[in-house]
């Protein structure tokens, strides 16, 4: 990467196919049936540019290549993977530690087939806490199943650790960004419009309005909680009633209701940063709330234990963060519009390893929209730390 130079970006699709054998099938198509994981992704290279270090970018639901994080690293000189998980773009039955073994897949192939020497796992908003995931499970192998309790063997898959994380504007789980902003108003999960006035921060008589008091928002907070366990605990007593039967029926979809109502999109002056009032990363709040592409909003019961349940899910960035060793850099984007303020500091509190370094960029946004000076800042602010540890491979 050179803070100068700006290459030409050329790009290279590629499909990595390994075997896996499942109890049923849970993404449609030919992603993942028929006795085969099959991935995508796009390798993205500078013209005439080598290196030995490759900055792989992955998110668990989302394809990468089109933001301006990955192609504005490629244009200084870094060579880029931005690699698709089996459950790109439909996170309906996406299962964590599943995703694990595609992104060793991912750098097992950059390693043994590319060659490249070292490999740098990038995480942008929901990659931050999945390569956490993977990095403390490749360090430290202990899962043998998920948290539905169906086999996944990571401890048995030799998982490889990167050479370095990068934690950039980045969550700490989606199960706790699930509960950051879930509607706790919401009393009855099959009717939507049965809901508790005194928690409905978007109803237009609700006495509770912005700045909230400490009272109010400690009772929201433990609404959310009750509402996010009690899903839970009914996703739970549902498995079990379809063992029981002991027939061919194993899975069962929902729909989560309402599930963007952070009162910090109302309330600057909560966990206060540069973000734009009443405004979020998808748009107006109130309308995503209720909108079709609201986290969790579809959702199947194993699905939910992995990635929503906040006492079930194993990609907790905090808990990961805990166990690796690795060389760790953590970006807060001081405007950031998805990611809650607190997340980035309590994150790099809880790192413990003995290499890691954090970095706040002042007004930029979680998308860097529109501000291709704090995206350069940005790119700039990792080729140095790169460069101090050896691991620009140029």
């Amino acid at each position: 990467m050179s803070n100068n130079a700006s290459f030409e970006v050329e790009t290279q699709w590629v499909h990595l196919q390994y075997d896996e054998n499942a109890a049923f099938t849970e993404t449609y198509g030919f992603a993942g049936n028929q006795g085969a994981v099959n991935l995508e992704g796009i390798w993205m290279r500078p013209k005439g540019r080598d290196s030995s270090t490759l900055l792989l970018f992955m998110h668990p639901t989302s394809t990468l290549q089109l933001l301006p994080v990955p192609r504005e690293a490629v244009r200084s000189g870094a060579h880029v993977l931005c690699a698709a998980s089996r459950y790109a773009k439909n996170d309906t039955a996406l299962i964590m530690e599943k995703v694990l073994l595609d992104l060793g897949a991912y750098v097992r192939h950059a390693r043994e087939v590319w060659g490249y020497e070292k490999v740098v796992i990038v995480g942008w908003s929901g990659g931050g806490s999945l390569g956490l995931f993977y990095q403390s499970q490749a360090e430290n192998p202990t899962i043998t199943h998920t948290p539905a309790g169906d086999p996944v063997n990571i401890a048995g898959a030799g998982l490889i650790p990167a050479d370095a994380l990068i934690f950039q504007a980045a969550h700490l789980s989606r199960a706790q960004l699930l509960l950051d902003v879930i509607d706790p108003s919401v009393m009855d999960e099959l009717n939507p419009d049965n809901r508790d006035k005194h928690l409905d921060i978007y109803h237009p008589t609700n006495t509770n309005q912005p700045p909230y008091s400490r009272q109010f928002i400690e009772e929201y907070r433990a609404a959310q909680l009750a509402r996010v366990r009690r899903i839970t605990g009914w996703v739970k007593e549902t498995l079990e009633e379809l063992k029981s039967r002991g027939t061919l029926e194993m899975e069962r979809c929902f729909v989560t209701h309402r599930t963007l109502a952070d009162p910090r999109f109302l309330d600057p002056s909560l966990d206060p940063n540069a973000r734009k009032p009443r405004w979020c990363y998808m748009g107006n709040p109130e309308t995503v709330n209720t909108g079709p592409v609201g986290l969790a909003r579809f959702s199947t019961l194993r699905s939910w234990l992995s990635q929503w349940s906040i006492d079930d899910s194993r990609s907790d960035g905090l808990a990961c963060a805990r166990q690796i060793a690795a060389p760790l850099l953590v970006i807060e984007n001081d405007a950031d519009d998805a990611v809650p303020q607190p997340h980035t500091s309590m994150l790099f509190d809880a790192a413990t390893t003995k290499d890691k370094t954090m970095h706040v960029i002042q007004g930029a946004t979680h998308y860097y929209a529109g501000q291709p000076e704090l995206l350069k800042t940005a790119t700039s602010l990792i080729r140095g730390w790169l460069d101090e540890r050896n691991l620009l491979g140029q």
